[in-house]
């Protein structure tokens, strides 16, 4: 009987991953692999980008690791020419999370060192990743400074309800008896003239330059399915409205505004209420509240709905800079510009504020 030698094989070597910027014919390749990554969000789809460079002409840099054909990580990035903080690469501008993701760590650290390049070469202040990367070595990272609010959405609405604190249980309480008085009224409508003017109103009083109109626009062209209006009419007129988006199984209410007669007439809590209804009707498993400055007005008001806040840690590289950025209210060169910014007549503030939000990414 003859003997037959087995060799037992030897593994083929995995194919190298090579890190190219994605283009616009490759954007579902891109949004696909986003939506089945366990930490793929809204803000990373490629439309976010295409939207912030329509509204502000900044330019969208997709970074995507290739591995055989096949994506295995996703880098969005916007370079960010502001004229009061200098030049930046942010992942993602103009939103609330962002970063690098991969297959694996060593995806990540490729999209990280391919940014931390792109950054020297280009000559930016900081590459910053609104997301928490601690395997990254050389990172600073910044918390303390914002947190997420995140809940789970009950199918049934009585539990849903008693889940809620007492506080602001009533409050959504008077809110719904105000609607069988016909005193409110939800509308949905796809209305972004009227939100916009609502919204300009309402960040006007706290202080903030509002957006451009185009990238309200932009963003309903890229997301259209994704978006929901929601406006709160008092006594027949809008009183607040609502922009949300939903990716996954997650409703985002992103934009909330109102006139100063929302408060009193509880439309916030109503249009948020609803929401909530609406989205766990359809099936939608958690409400994102988004990020709030720690210990500010909406920190406190999301808390009263019962949402534990999770510290959100946002991590940077500095090229150029020798620190972090802060950008935020409680910095006194921005605060003394906020208290400004409230004293300008609504129509001065609202031809100007397009101009100065493109500083705040």
């Amino acid at each position: 009987m003859t003997a037959v030698a087995h060799r037992s094989a030897t593994p083929a070597a995995p194919a190298p991953v090579l890190v190219e910027r994605c283009a616009p014919e490759q954007a579902a390749l891109w949004d696909s692999y986003v939506e089945r990554h366990a930490e793929g969000s809204f803000f990373h789809l490629f439309g976010w980008g295409a939207a912030v460079r329509a509204a502000y002409g900044y330019e969208p840099i997709y970074l995507a690791a290739w591995r055989g054909g096949e994506i295995v990580g996703v880098l969005p990035l916007i370079d960010v020419r502001s004229p009061l903080l200098g030049r930046a690469l942010v992942s993602t501008g103009f939103t609330v999370g962002g970063g690098p993701l991969g297959d694996d760590d060593a995806v990540v650290a490729l999209l990280a060192k391919e940014a931390q390049a792109l950054g020297a070469a280009r000559r930016v202040q900081y590459v910053e990743f609104r997301s928490d990367q601690s395997g990254l070595d050389g990172w600073i990272a910044k918390t303390g400074k914002y947190a997420g609010f995140k809940m789970t959405l009950p199918a049934d609405e009585d539990l849903h309800l008693k889940a809620i604190p007492r506080r602001r249980r009533a409050e959504i309480r008077k809110a719904l008896q105000a609607e069988k008085a016909g005193a409110l009224h939800l509308r949905r409508e796809n209305d972004p003239d009227r939100f916009y003017a609502l919204y300009a109103k309402s960040v006007h009083g706290l202080g903030t330059p509002v957006f451009p109109k185009t990238f309200l626009d932009a963003l309903f062209r890229a997301f259209g399915d994704r978006t929901t209006l929601l406006f709160a009419d008092r006594k027949g007129a809008p009183a607040a409205g609502l922009l949300s988006f939903t990716f996954k199984k997650t409703v985002l209410p992103y934009y909330i505004g109102g006139l100063p007669c929302a408060r009193g007439a509880r439309a916030h809590e109503f249009l948020y209420w609803k929401l909530m209804r609406r989205a766990a009707a359809r099936g939608f498993e958690t409400f994102d509240f988004g990020r709030s400055k720690v210990g500010g007005g909406a920190y406190r008001f999301k808390k009263l709905w019962g949402v534990e806040p999770e510290p959100l840690v946002y991590h940077y590289k500095l090229i150029c800079a020798r620190a972090a950025p802060d950008v935020s209210a409680t910095n006194p060169k921005f605060a003394q510009l906020s208290s400004l910014w409230k004293r300008l007549p609504l129509a001065a503030a609202n031809r100007l504020g397009p101009v100065l939000a493109r500083n705040f990414p």
